[in-house]
């Protein structure tokens, strides 16, 4: 009798490994159906990512930012959609270039940033936009973070600026 209670047992453990194999592979062909990741929708305002990662980069550009890039991240992160990086040459060129993103974004668009980080050290400042995350950097700084080579597999996005 324990040999049948045996079997039994371990009859009911195969099957529950065959049941979770399923459940797995499930899961995974579900995945597989959709991993290919898009833009998120437009904000509250109508407005998508990407033209308020473009008006962001060209306020940077029009402060005189240096080397400002603006990474497409929809193939690669699920936090967010473009990241807006600028260097300001000093702190008060940094300072400056959020302004003028800040005030271009809102005049454009009518968005303005969920938060402002780091603004009272200056060296990187972080405007939060949702699916658009805008870094300005002191030279110092993005030479250390080197975020580009972090996100080296993203696009780069030509916003036709100077």
């Amino acid at each position: 009798m324990q040999e049948d209670m045996l079997t039994t047992s371990a009859d009911v453990q195969s099957e529950g490994l065959e049941d979770m194999q399923d459940l797995e592979d499930a899961r995974n062909a579900t995945y597989a159906n959709t991993s290919e990741r898009t833009a998120a929708s437009l904000s509250a305002s109508g407005v998508s990512a990407r033209e308020i990662a473009v008006e962001a980069a060209r306020a940077c550009s029009d402060k005189k930012a240096d080397d400002v890039v603006v990474l497409d991240l929809t193939e690669l992160s699920d936090v967010c959609d473009y990241f807006v990086i600028a260097t300001g040459s000093n702190g008060r060129l940094a300072d400056a270039v959020v302004d003028e993103v800040e005030e271009k974004v809102a005049k454009a668009y009518g968005e303005h940033p969920f938060s402002i980080e780091g603004r009272d050290e200056r060296s990187w400042i972080l405007m939060d936009y949702g699916s658009v995350i805008v870094h300005v950097f002191a030279p110092e700084a993005r030479e250390y973070y080197r975020i580009e080579k972090l996100w080296g597999d993203a696009p780069v996005l030509d916003c036709g600026l100077d």
